[in-house]
């Protein structure tokens, strides 16, 4: 996914913004940038952290980076931040989301012979860069962040620093979230609440769908009021959001605490202790413990120093050795015992049945799992969660191939009154080895979440999707520019 931070001070920002972005790790282990701007000089750098930690890497780099302005990034894949020279003056920009419609867009403005894109990996246009390109043929920072928000399929947040401001942009549809913080003498601009404490900060207001914002060391000054519609990722409360985070205004770790108290509710299952898969399964265990009065305990132990979390690496074996070397088994907790596991989800579901076996060979007798969420049956469009190459990859769909049955019934397969979801779901179990599997109802989360289902992206589950999810106008007719400058 990827996450983003940015600082207007009146005094040097460099040590607000490194800390400020390396809050957002959690969200990405690939690339990692920083860019300050100090006078007219803009003083980026940008660092690989595939093999090493964010900080480790630009510790050396901050006393070459001075400025009172700056942004941050922890990228999916792409280099970022980029420095872009225009007819509306040099800036630095950031984004965060997905652009499914990335392939077009570029397309249509390949359509002109003088058309070029510099910062490519391989064959793929870098979506920041394209983005820019999109800005860059309005009359403003602000008619171009709009329009390119306008165009863009999929979602697309973003930071742009240019002279003595940051323009902040939280995507059309609000998929992800943007926040401004406020202390003193600075304001701070991050997609975690979580960055904003421990450097001084507080959260001074949520930006709406579609908001764009001005920021600097005085004032944040709203430049397009944000959109009514809202679809946020809901795997931000499940998963992949930090439990010290808000979003909407809805602390991540108490809505896990709802979701284990939900599953709990609807479950009798006798069992001697309920545990979490760590980390994001850890506040769902807790409210499944406290609500069913049944002891909590760790029976895996994740070793946190070096291992980042095992989504992360785009090649299936490296996540599968990340999820093995991570999670260190204490078998004298788990020996002759019925354990119930509470999980955040199961999208593959390859690095969950090593660690069901592996649980089994310490001696468990028996082992139950309560995912925080339905069972995946549609691919990510929106963000890059999953890193599945196929939606065929997902154990839910793997599961409706098994049985014989096509993708007609993906409605049906969804609702969880159905015999085509209990058979779908008990395919799962068998092919997890488990005891008992028991998926969290779409309802019970939505209602743990507590916003209404319709400011939800709820996709991945039901293949729900906002009516104003894609543009209004086809390619061809948004007027694309027919040349970046």
């Amino acid at each position: 996914m990827g996450g983003l931070y940015g600082v207007a001070s009146k005094k040097d920002c460099i040590e607000d913004l490194f800390f400020g972005t390396d809050y957002h790790c959690h969200l990405g282990t690939v690339r990692g940038g920083m860019v300050v701007k100090n006078g007219r000089q803009f003083t980026r750098s940008i660092k690989d952290i595939t093999n090493s930690q964010f900080r480790n890497k630009f510790e050396d780099d901050l006393g070459g980076m001075r400025g009172s302005i700056g942004i941050g990034v922890i990228s999916d894949y792409d280099d970022q931040p980029l420095i872009i020279g225009s007819h509306l003056g040099t800036y630095a920009l950031v984004t965060v989301g997905r652009i499914e419609n990335l392939d077009a867009l570029s397309a249509e403005i390949f359509s002109s012979p003088t058309a070029h894109f510099s910062e490519m990996s391989g064959d793929a246009v870098n979506p920041t860069e394209l983005v820019a390109t999109l800005i860059n043929h309005e009359d403003s920072f602000e008619e171009g962040i709009r329009r390119a928000q306008e165009m863009i399929e999929g979602s697309c947040s973003l930071l742009l620093l240019t002279d003595g401001c940051i323009y902040a942009a939280r995507d059309r549809l609000g998929r992800t979230p943007i926040v401004i913080g406020r202390k003193e003498d600075a304001y701070a601009v991050t997609l975690e609440t979580c960055a904003l404490p421990n450097r001084g900060y507080e959260v001074q207001r949520y930006l709406g769908p579609g908001e764009i914002v001005r920021i600097t060391a005085d004032e944040a000054e709203t430049l397009l009021p944000p959109g009514e519609q809202m679809q946020i990722c809901s795997f931000l409360w499940v998963y992949y959001g930090y439990p010290a985070s808000n979003y909407e205004e809805i602390n991540v770790e108490v809505v896990r605490n709802r979701c284990g108290a939900a599953l709990a509710k609807a479950d009798d299952t006798e069992v001697d202790m309920v545990a979490g898969i760590p980390d994001s399964g850890t506040g769902h265990a807790i409210g499944y413990a406290n609500e069913a009065g049944i002891p909590y305990g760790r029976p895996f132990v994740k070793y946190t120093p070096t291992w980042p979390r095992s989504f992360m690496p785009q090649d299936q074996q490296i996540r599968d050795l990340v999820a093995r070397m991570k999670l260190i088994p204490i078998r004298e907790l788990i020996r002759g015992r019925r354990l119930l596991f509470c999980e955040d989800s199961i999208v593959r579901g390859t690095q969950l049945k090593d660690t069901i076996q592996r649980l089994y060979d310490c001696g468990a007798k028996e082992i139950h799992m309560r995912p925080a969420c339905p069972p995946l049956i549609h691919g990510c469009k929106f963000l890059n969660f999953s890193r599945s190459k196929s939606v065929l990859d997902l154990a839910g769909r793997k599961a409706i191939k098994e049985l014989g049955e096509s993708e007609e019934h993906l409605k049906e397969y969804a609702d969880a009154t159905s015999d085509r979801h209990a058979a779908m779901v008990d395919r799962v179990r068998q092919r997890l080895g488990l005891t008992s599997l028991r998926y969290q109802t779409l309802s019970d989360l939505v209602s743990a979440i507590g916003l209404p289902k319709e400011k939800l992206c709820t996709y991945c589950w039901d293949g729900t999707e906002a009516c104003g999810s894609c543009p209004g106008r086809a390619v061809k007719e948004t007027g694309l520019p027919v040349h970046p400058r």
